[in-house]
């Protein structure tokens, strides 16, 4: 395939992806790239390698066309006009490791095959991002305003995630133009637009209900008590206690369990929501016949002991830390670091058990060009895999996507305290937990067997569950979304 102009600034592979489109239509786009290439490496008329995907996409005629790679097909919908490509979501494996570190510039890469058509459009976002870190916002702009004008009404998941992204990256340019999502993250519809997500994702429900089985383990392995006390600093998903209690209420045996509660209320989660929650979990609890005290407190985190929070002795203690630190700043913020002293004060309390689960995503100290491209990997396929969800709730599901749209956009627009969105790697949370003097508390492959065989609910084809080092893996087509473990 002979080439009238290469672009400088086009790598190998990039012309490699664009040679194999080529192999699959090959008159059609390489007319084209011929055409778009002919400003070659002109000084008064540089061209991006961004710009010339874009370009050579927009030219392809109005007919819909089916590319294959390998055993998978993408389609090309309406491109003169829109030049969308729908495609796949990566089918990769995310390892619970500690991020390795590379140069600002070097690229996050799943180690998966992914659509070349995909990649064509995901690589001028990253390029744009690159522009940002490196201060040409002029060239960031260029490739943003290109790259709006040809984006499709957002129907599919991979054109919401394009839409969200460029929205984010927009933000990150001009501030004053798009505001970017900060105060947006603490109302009540987004607080509705997260239990959404977490009712529609079997990722982040298994991941709370896999946090109740080292609670009653703990609970079993003292078996002189029959109170079991939870602390919660910030209740997600309910249902993880209706779970709880129906568990506790098959495990008594002639001697009622007493399940106390204690809450804590902040800004996310008012003291008003927290006593309706308490009023439905107190119904539940009647029916099944499990005595429950719901308490809810209200403390700064410097007041929080174990007197303050009504812990007794001959109770079992567990404390829930289900998807609540990665929204809380840490040494990269403020010398304050309260995502540490949290975890210092908890284990002041001297838990049986902490349990943990949090979103498995490499999203808060990188440089900005690799969180840009973590992220449109991990939302690509959280998305994807909330359109599977059968049945659909179409109405929680536009609002779940919702709130997918503003954390992303604050992930990736917003910096400093702004940035609520600070997810992490299992590795990078198992260094913190070892640093506030927790030990790893094995899950152990029984707990993954039951949640992967749908004992607790269908899985539908697509989700995974895997047990990895005492901790469970959640996943969508071999791409971790969540990890649960626990911790004493």
């Amino acid at each position: 395939m002979e080439r009238s102009a290469w672009p400088k600034s086009l790598s190998s592979s990039r012309k490699r992806e664009i040679q194999e489109l080529c192999g699959q239509n090959p008159k059609k786009l390489r007319d084209a790239f011929d055409a778009h290439s002919q400003t070659g490496d002109h000084p008064r008329q540089p061209l991006f390698a961004g710009d010339l995907m874009v370009s050579v996409l927009g030219s392809f005629s109005t007919n819909t066309q089916s590319l294959s790679s390998g055993a998978e097909s993408y389609k090309v919908f309406q491109v003169p006009s829109n030049a969308f490509v729908s495609s796949e979501v990566s089918k990769g494996s995310e390892s619970v490791k500690s991020p390795v570190q590379r140069s600002p510039l070097e690229s996050v890469k799943p180690p998966v095959q992914r659509s070349p058509v995909s990649i064509l459009w995901e690589q001028p976002l990253v390029e744009a991002a690159t522009a940002i870190y490196e201060g040409r916002v002029d060239v960031a702009s260029k490739i943003l305003r290109r790259l709006s004008s040809l984006l499709n009404p957002m129907s599919t998941s991979k054109q919401k995630l394009m839409g969200y992204m460029l929205s984010a990256l927009k933000s990150r340019v001009s501030p004053i133009d798009y505001p970017p999502p900060v105060a947006e993250l603490f109302t009540e519809d987004h607080v509705l637009s997260v239990r959404s997500l977490y009712d529609l994702s079997p990722c982040f429900k298994l991941g709370f209900m896999a946090a109740n089985n080292p609670i009653l383990e703990a609970a079993s392995e003292q078996p002189s008590t029959n109170k079991l006390h939870v602390i919660d600093f910030d209740i997600g998903w309910e249902g993880q206690y209706y779970d709880l209690l129906d568990d506790l209420s098959m495990r008594q045996e002639g001697n009622q369990f007493t399940l106390k509660i204690t809450a804590l209320a902040d800004s996310f989660y008012g003291e008003k929501r927290l006593r309706m929650l308490g009023d439905r979990l107190s119904l539940h609890a009647a029916q099944v016949k499990v005595r429950l005290v719901f308490n809810i407190v209200s403390q700064k985190l410097s007041e929080l002991s174990r007197d303050s929070l009504g812990c007794e002795p001959e109770e079992v203690l567990a404390v829930n830390l289900a998807f609540k630190l990665y929204r809380m700043p840490d040494e990269s913020v403020s010398a304050e670091n309260t995502r540490n002293e949290l975890l210092r004060r908890v284990k002041g309390l001297a838990p049986q058990v902490m349990t943990l689960a949090e979103q498995e995503m490499n999203g808060n100290t990188v440089p900005f060009p690799m969180r840009v491209e973590e992220a449109l990997a991990y939302y690509g396929a959280l998305l994807e895999s909330i359109q599977s969800t059968v049945p659909r709730d179409k109405l929680k599901q536009e609002r779940a996507e919702k709130g997918l749209g503003r954390k992303l956009g604050n992930l990736i627009s917003c910096e400093g305290r702004d940035r609520v969105e600070r997810c992490e790697v299992f590795g990078e949370w198992r260094a913190r937990m070892g640093m506030a003097g927790f030990e790893l508390k094995s899950l152990g492959r029984l707990v993954a067997k039951f949640l992967e065989a749908g004992f607790a609910f269908p899985l539908q084809k697509g989700f995974t569950v895997k047990e990895e080092n005492g901790v469970v893996c959640f996943g969508w087509l071999g791409r971790t979304l969540t990890v649960a473990s626990a911790w004493h």
